[in-house]
């Protein structure tokens, strides 16, 4: 039988060629028109899974990823 894709992860997470997870970092919303230039191009920025264990996790629930 098929395995069921996450879409609510699938929709948060980028899975490079390599087969890493980068995600949106959070805060970045509203308020942002108060922030310097350099910590709006830092926004611009997706960062990865510091744990090891969260990345497995978000792996788990992409199961063709």
């Amino acid at each position: 039988m098929k395995l069921k894709t996450k879409k609510s992860v699938s929709k948060k997470v980028k899975v490079t060629g390599s087969g890493k997870l980068l995600r949106r970092a959070s805060g970045q919303n509203h308020y942002n028109s108060r922030d310097t230039g350099a910590q709006t191009r830092a926004k611009r920025l997706d960062k990865g899974f510091k744990v090891a264990k969260e990345a497995q996790n978000v792996k788990n629930a992409l199961p063709y990823a």
